[in-house]
């Protein structure tokens, strides 16, 4: 069993071939290069789902916009590292 989570927009969409790529850290699409931001959204994500044992991917939507969906498994606890090596996290002063 697992949860599943969709999100459409109807932005420019995602070109094909990127539906990996645009989960990577520091990248960003084509058309939004005037939009500002870094390329980190995506990655967040992703690691948060990952975390959670789950998938995220992304659907064309034709004739623009794309899906967005993640799925999370039902009763599974997230993976967290409680090793003392793991890095604390902490707000910046």
């Amino acid at each position: 069993d697992e949860l599943l989570v969709s999100v459409r927009d109807h932005g420019p969409g995602v070109a094909k071939g990127q539906e990996e790529l645009i989960f990577e850290k520091f990248t960003r699409g084509h058309a939004e290069s005037a939009t500002p931001g870094v390329g980190l959204g995506l990655a967040i994500c992703r690691a948060i789902v990952d975390a959670h044992r789950g998938r995220i991917w992304v659907e064309p939507t034709p004739p623009q916009g794309a899906t967005f969906t993640f799925s999370l498994p039902l009763g599974t606890p997230p993976v967290v590292d409680l090793s003392d090596d793991a890095a604390p996290i902490a707000a910046e002063p």
